[in-house]
């Protein structure tokens, strides 16, 4: 951060946005990647080079924070909600199947909803919690049915699925560097793709699409979402850190697993065998019967003793924000939305600090124990 101020260059120009690119493109295995103010204004324009259109539908995750779904209004197109699996709480692949399959008809090599009539042009399988999608049939269905894949990996950095990284599983990717994420530059996203013409029309479009920068001449319309010098060089930083933040991540989902794995009412977060998680976020479920309170009860209890826990969000499909969009499933994602929370798991939690999170849910399920005997 002192080199970058200490250069003037503070702004989107500099030496860091480049040095930044060129980590993540490498730590994802991809070839280009383009910075951007947010992992929404990453979605929004990974659609656009995608060649997403006005009344597209695009389907995604419908267990995940609201941004990919507004995304896709952002460009015009129609989500259709995707329900979790209830394993690994991430995108269903078979749902995606049925619907492609039996929902769906083809028109002059054009995939149309057979409801809707409208065109059916890409998927966004978002990774949510820091685990990946199980990926081999959204892949295989894209091939036969000639769909887009944009991974949303903004949850996910560091994550990996049959031992590829996250990131390099779709056309395209993007991530988010909020402040809550894995590494982060206050704010701040990024598109990673292989496609030399995705990567060019993504940098022109995250820069007003400044054809000469001399002249100011425009040809389209662009958006300013240029990453800003000084928040690349905070990326840089982080991502020097960030094996040992991975480390840390999953020292502390593998003491939550083993102190909590086998409480009564509580399902513990898993991880898939062909995966291995980043663990952003350790998440478990709460049986109202079997753990004596509901997930909301626990919650308000754990944060009368100093302990904050957050729920998972209110599945998409369930938003008033995008009411009338079509839903494949839902009852899973709505049982984890009233079930589960996420568990204080900062890097920089200590055991300490742990423990007594540990201490606290095991101290508040004892006297449920007993009713429920």
């Amino acid at each position: 951060m002192k080199e970058c101020l200490d250069t003037g260059w503070v702004s989107s120009v500099g030496s860091f946005v480049p040095r930044f690119e060129a980590l993540l493109a490498a730590r994802t295995g991809r070839r280009y990647a383009v910075a951007t103010t947010s992992g929404t204004a990453a979605l929004h324009v990974a659609l656009l080079v995608a060649g997403v259109r006005p009344d597209d539908e695009v389907l995604v995750s419908s267990l995940t924070f609201i941004a990919p779904a507004n995304a896709i209004r952002y460009v015009g197109a129609w989500p259709v909600f995707v329900d979790a699996d209830p394993v690994y709480w991430q995108m269903d692949p078979d749902l995606v199947r049925n619907f492609l399959r039996n929902d769906c008809r083809s028109k002059a090599g054009v995939l149309l909803n057979r409801i809707t009539g409208r065109r059916v042009s890409c998927i966004i399988p978002v990774h949510i919690l820091g685990h990946p999608v199980d990926m081999r049939l959204l892949q295989q269905l894209a091939c036969e049915f000639n769909l887009r894949i944009v991974e949303d990996a903004t949850e996910s950095l560091g994550a990996q699925y049959r031992g590829k990284a996250v990131g390099n599983l779709g056309e395209s990717a993007c991530f988010s560097f909020n402040g809550n994420k894995l590494i982060t530059t206050g704010g701040g996203g990024m598109l990673v793709t292989d496609n030399p013409g995705w990567a060019e029309a993504a940098r022109m479009l995250t820069t007003q699409h400044m054809d000469d920068p001399i002249e100011y001449v425009h040809q389209r319309i662009g958006y300013n979402y240029r990453m800003t010098n000084v928040q690349a060089a905070l990326g840089v930083a982080q991502i020097e850190r960030m094996d040992d933040l991975l480390a840390a991540k999953r020292r502390i989902a593998t003491a939550y697993r083993v102190a909590l794995e086998g409480l009564p009412g509580v399902t513990v977060m898993r991880e898939a065998p062909w995966a291995r998680a980043a663990f952003w976020m350790y998440t478990a479920m709460f049986d109202e019967h079997r753990f004596g309170m509901s997930a909301r009860a626990l919650l308000r209890e754990l944060e009368s003793r100093g302990i904050q826990t957050r729920p998972l969000w209110q599945p998409i499909h369930c938003s008033p924000a995008h009411a009338g969009s079509l839903s494949l499933g839902g009852l899973v994602a709505e049982e984890c939305y009233a079930s589960a929370l996420n568990l204080p798991c900062s890097a920089g939690l200590s055991v300490e600090q742990q423990v007594g999170v540990i201490r606290a849910i095991r101290e508040i399920q004892q006297p449920a124990s007993r009713r429920v005997v």
